[in-house]
């Protein structure tokens, strides 16, 4: 093409449109460590499942059901000796 519509030399494959075919080997994921470090389902405890640490409650102890958007956040790790 020629004139106003020719081709610069960004669009013909410049630094700034080259975009590596794979991650370099060093890239690590952080959500993905914090994702590890949690105990598995089948690790915890029943009292650990299903109900959650709360210091308002009488026995420090309230249902999984009552926290808002527990299907969302994790609720897999409390105080120690709760």
């Amino acid at each position: 093409m020629f004139g106003a519509f020719r081709a610069s030399h960004v669009n013909q494959g410049g630094l700034l449109w080259k975009t590596p075919w794979k991650l370099a080997s060093g890239v690590h994921c952080h959500s993905l460590d914090r994702a590890l470090e949690i105990p598995k389902e089948h690790e915890m405890a029943a009292k650990d499942k299903y109900t959650v640490f709360t210091p308002h409650a009488v026995g420090y102890r309230k249902g999984i059901h009552k926290v808002p958007k527990w299907t969302r956040i994790t609720q897999r790790t409390n105080p120690k000796g709760f």
